[in-house]
């Protein structure tokens, strides 16, 4: 797990971050054990809360997962197939472990549809249908992801929020497009929005993370402030390796 080490300073993230969410999304045959372990070594050097998914069918494959070190589960596929599992799931770990997360494409017609099997197969129905189903289900956050936007860097699709019912009680966090601070600001600003994720900063712009939370926190938000004078007494390599 060397790529970790080098690619990522787990260490240091976790002070610009309130969760991490780890997905498994490769398409076809997944390796749970390989994504378990890298799991395990992520953990050892991130002290903020981690969900993760990807594949997640089975109850065994859920538990794989928490004893890896997540403190929840993302259920994606599961959600249009399997009501019961997310039931058993729920009654077995408790629905506040549960993330739905949906992924959502704006089809030619300008409508919204739900897509499973890392963005491969469209549920057939509106996402908004949809989405009013699973919030029915034993889920204790709702995790909506613009497939257009992901990975553009050029801001949120606000149409998702639309899909969402007036009377909503779950907590939302809006993924999908993020490539600055003010498109975090955005997305925190709307009433609708309880949390926004962004992958763009995390992967490419440097220490754009810690950049982005200052200018949050700047700008009026209200974030944690941790002390980054903890971080020498924990350095990376001895996590990663210990």
């Amino acid at each position: 797990m060397k790529w970790l080490q080098t690619n990522y300073d787990f260490s240091h993230i976790s002070y610009s971050i309130d969760e991490l969410i780890v997905l498994d999304v490769t398409r076809g045959e997944k390796d749970p054990i390989k994504f378990c372990n890298a799991l395990k070594q992520i953990t050892r050097g991130c002290f903020a809360p981690i969900s993760a998914g990807g594949g997640v069918n089975t109850i065994e494959s859920a538990r794989n997962l928490l004893r890896s070190g997540a403190d929840k589960v993302v259920i994606n596929s599961a959600l249009y197939s399997n009501s019961a599992f997310i039931s058993h799931l729920a009654s077995e770990f408790g629905k506040q472990c549960l993330v739905a997360s949906i992924d959502i494409k704006a089809a030619k017609d300008g409508s919204y549809k739900a897509w499973t099997e890392s963005g491969a197969s469209c549920i057939e129905g509106s996402a908004a249908s949809w989405i009013d189903n699973v919030l029915h289900a034993d889920v204790g956050e709702l995790y909506l992801n613009s497939m257009d936007q992901d990975g553009t860097g050029q801001g949120f699709d606000f149409g998702l929020l639309d899909l969402l019912p007036f009377n909503l009680t779950k907590p939302v966090i809006l993924a999908g497009g993020a490539g600055n601070s003010s498109h975090l600001l955005t997305g925190l600003s709307d009433s609708r929005v309880d949390a926004v994720a962004t992958a763009n900063l995390f992967n490419f712009l440097g220490d754009g993370l810690k950049q982005a939370r200052q200018s949050l926190i700047s700008g009026g938000i209200d974030l944690p402030l941790w002390d980054i004078k903890l971080l020498p007494k924990y350095p990376l390599a001895e996590m990663i390796s210990g």
